[in-house]
């Protein structure tokens, strides 16, 4: 016995779930509902299947080729034009003429038990025999009635509710004698309800309906397609659900981890390859694709998500559809009834309104609320770069190809034949990335000189010091364990300028990069001496004796970074007697977010009070930032730090010029000035800080931010956490102070911040309505608006560059003062911006 699965079906109620497939290939329980149905037949013994397409044909077949992975073999009839629903068996005649055959639908959901059905068609002698269930709503079928021995007396498709005189409706499948085929004239169209039907009834043929028991669904509907699969997990159906038990409901697929604290509540469905990561709660009646990624803390309840998604920390999926391979970021909320389409990026913190549907490769910003379906366009995000470079989700956003194409964008930027110096950190992932940015910057004819594995001051001397055009770094993001960043430095080793950037994005967007021809392709060396060359700088910019006269005893968290292999014979040659903690690299170890290093500095601060030494260390992002902590314990940090370091460096250098980001405190300020520096304000990105140090008449000599990066211009105009730790040593020496001493020494400060949502929209709204209000009064507009009151507290509104925020800081004379100014402009904010 053969049988025809019925293929041909746009699905156009589905969309955007059909945006691009045929609807036989949407999938249910992660495998095609057409799949179902030939797996169905198969368990019956049918073997040999014709299938109908019209729709994206060439999709299904090459999905189920000739069908031999499903044990069946396959034909395939293709309508040029709509042939209808019997028209299109009508060319499958040759296969069909010589014994009953069934009909069966491709996108609908059934375990019909077909030799039941097989048996009562051969019982009544039947020509055709219509498979028959009872429904609460026939409004969407056609509707038959039969008389008491199951003949077909009458039927109305789609009828009103007017018209409605049964409950028993038409499934759409079918078993057919061949005779029926003659009714049919070749490449014409006809309909079974419409045409055949009708004239088998007006013919006094024998036709029969068998109404089934058992399961059957039309999956015409978004709401019916989630409804499916809902009633499968719940054990409505006997079609198998594949993966093995892990629980009395829950099906987990191959190679799947989930972390033992993931809640997990059935009925599940969890594809082969997926991580759930820790805190995810997932169920019930939920469906996750193959080589989905689940973030802490996210929330999965009734959604089916297909393959290839990742699904970010504390997000939250209601009762939606996500469709194949999406970004969807932190904290973002899907709402019931809504649907992704494929491809599409949800930045952190949108929301999408119930029953919204977004088509495919949609960008949503961060911050957005759509409350309004998404068909037409598409938008990339504002900029490829951020603050500090170019940054996605590792391995998600942050891809080879991704990379590759940014290679080639940067050395179509640079002339044919630039040296570039390249490097990571420890992890495997960092380096694929890296791998696919050397292979994009060759390709255009770009030499590599690399660093390989190096912490990032390292890179950034050795770009001088080979004298490249540039330099590309790539790491993990410091307090984002899961998104890869990638620095591109220009020729002094600072980041590259905001027109530079502009310039590299226009030529990645419009891949406006020629390859080049073979023998021109970029030669890749490595750099044989950096450590050396950044040890002898490193030597020449220090007093080394006065350190070793001290006799200095401390202890040094590297935090698994390779700056373990790097900085003991450094501080060794300084006469420092030297306790390490975790050296040795390990990318597995290494502390990836504020919390794990808080973890570490508490162990740091306990080891440097019970050895008595003179100072502890931790450093940090890459070689690029310090905490310190001095003989008592106490652990310097942000602002605190950040006074110590500016003011040791002011006494050192009598004079100088101190930069310092605008959210500093001014109480520092007072102090510099105090000491007889002078303060250079700048704007709170890191390379503004760089940028003031680099000129040699009126440079700063010294700068850094309260997120423990510090520059001392004289070595190399960048954060360098080694140089700056040994700077520190080096002014404690000659000043013959402590750590402890300095503090003492620090002005009280009374700081507070705060932070608003803000859409993208409204910030222009929110800084125009602020500075229309503070006319008249003492402001400075270095970098978003800071407005002095008159007891010389002051309050800064800056913008976020890369997120739908605003900050908000405050200084007073008292913390009370302090934090009621930063309250009242969160406030002032939260009510201009709607």
């Amino acid at each position: 016995m053969k049988a025809v699965v019925m293929a041909g079906g746009e699905g156009t109620r589905l969309r955007p779930l059909t945006s691009n497939r045929p609807k036989p290939l949407v999938p249910i329980l992660n495998k095609p509902c057409m799949q179902h149905s030939i797996e169905l037949l198969k368990r019956y013994g049918i073997d040999e299947i014709i299938v109908t397409l019209y729709y994206l044909a060439d999709e299904i077949q090459g999905f189920f080729g000739d069908g031999s992975d499903l044990g069946v073999k396959l034909h395939y009839t293709i309508e040029d034009t709509p042939l209808g629903t019997a028209g299109s068996v009508k060319q499958a005649h040759d296969i069909l003429k010589d014994d009953t055959f069934i009909i069966v639908s491709g996108d609908a959901l059934t375990d019909i038990n077909v030799e039941k059905a097989l048996e009562y068609h051969r019982q009544k002698k039947s020509l055709a025999t219509l498979v028959l269930q009872h429904v609460e709503n026939p409004l969407e079928f056609g509707v038959v009635i039969t008389d008491d021995d199951g003949q077909v007396r009458r039927f109305l498709e789609k009828p009103s509710w007017g018209e409605v005189f049964s409950d028993t409706v038409n499934t759409g499948m079918y078993i057919i004698e061949p005779e029926i085929l003659d009714y049919m004239e070749p490449n014409v169209n006809y309909d079974w309800s419409q045409d055949i039907f009708p004239t088998l009834l007006r013919e006094g043929r024998p036709m029969y309906g068998y109404v089934m028991d058992e399961y059957w669904t039309d999956v015409g509907s978004l709401q019916q397609y989630r409804q499916a699969q809902y009633e499968m997990l719940q054990g409505r159906t006997t079609l198998p659900i594949e993966g093995h038990h892990e629980g009395k409901d829950i099906y987990v697929g191959e190679n799947t981890r989930i972390d033992p604290s993931a809640q997990i509540t059935g009925p599940v469905l969890i594809g082969k390859n997926c991580t759930i990561k820790s805190g995810a709660h997932i169920g019930p009646e939920t469906v996750i694709g193959d080589n989905c990624l689940i973030e802490e803390g996210a929330t999965l309840q009734k959604a089916i998500v297909w393959d290839s998604n990742y699904i970010g920390q504390n997000t939250r999926l209601n009762g939606c559809t996500v469709c194949f391979r999406c970004t969807i970021k932190n904290d973002v909320n899907i709402q019931e009834g809504a649907v992704v389409g494929d491809r599409c990026h949800i930045e952190n913190g949108a929301s999408i309104r119930p029953l919204i549907k977004l088509w495919p490769d949609k960008v949503i910003e961060a911050g957005s609320m759509v409350t309004m379906s998404l068909i037409w366009g598409s938008r990339w995000q504002g900029s490829l770069f951020n603050t500090l470079g170019v940054s996605g989700i590792a391995n998600v956003e942050m891809t080879p190809d991704f990379a590759t194409k940014l290679g080639a964008s940067y050395g179509a930027f640079l002339k044919k034949g630039a040296s570039v110096l390249s490097s990571r950190d420890a992890t495997p992932v960092c380096r694929m990335i890296k791998r696919g940015l050397v292979a994009g910057l060759v390709s255009v004819g770009v030499n590599i000189l690399d660093n390989q594995e190096m912490p990032v001051p390292i890179t950034r001397h050795s770009i001088r010091a080979n004298n490249a055009v540039g330099g590309i770094h790539v790491r993990l993001a410091p307090d984002s364990p899961n998104v890869a960043l990638i620095e591109i430095f220009d020729k002094s080793g600072i980041n590259i300028s905001s027109n530079q950037q502009r310039k590299i994005e226009s030529i990645f967007y419009r891949e406006d990069f020629g390859r080049t021809d073979i023998d021109s392709v970029g030669h890749i060396d490595f750099v044989p001496r950096a450590i050396e060359q950044y040890s002898q700088d490193f030597f020449r910019q220090l007093n080394t004796a006065a350190v070793a006269d001290r006799n200095f005893r401390v202890v040094v968290d590297y935090a698994y970074s390779p700056l373990s292999g790097i900085l003991p014979q450094m501080l060794g040659q300084l006469g420092i007697e030297t306790i390490a903690l975790n050296a040795y690299t390990d990318g597995k170890k290494a502390p990836r977010t504020h919390a794990d290093r808080e973890i570490l500095i508490k162990t740091l601060s306990e080891i440097v009070l019970t050895l008595k030494a003179d100072v502890g260390v931790q450093l940090a992002a890459d070689g690029e930032r310090l905490t310190l902590v001095d003989e008592t314990g106490h652990v310097f940090s942000g602002n605190e730090l950040l006074s110590a370091l500016a003011l040791l460096s002011v006494r050192s250098m009598p004079g100088s010029q101190i930069a310092l980001p605008v959210t500093a405190p001014n109480s520092l300020a007072n102090a510099i000035t105090a000491n007889g520096g002078e303060v250079r304000w700048t704007k709170t990105d890191v390379r503004s800080l760089m940028s003031a140090t680099l000129d040699t008449k009126d440079g700063a000599g010294f700068a850094g931010d309260a997120a423990g990066g510090f520059i001392f211009p004289g070595f190399h105009p960048a954060p360098d956490a080694l140089f700056a730790f040994a700077k520190t040593l080096e002014m404690l020496a000659i000043q013959h102070s402590t750590l402890s001493d300095v503090r003492r020494s620090l002005p009280a400060m009374h700081m507070c911040q705060a932070i608003v949502r803000c859409p993208w929209e409204s910030k222009g709204k929110v800084m125009r309505v602020l500075t229309e209000e503070s006319a008249g009064e003492h402001t400075e507009l270095v970098d978003g608006i800071k407005i002095y009151q008159d007891d010389n507290s002051w309050v800064l509104v800056l913008p976020d560059a890369n997120e739908p925020l605003v900050h908000v800081y405050a200084e007073g004379p008292t913390q009370d003062v302090a934090d009621e100014l930063a309250h009242r402009f969160q406030l002032k904010v939260t009510a201009l911006r709607g």
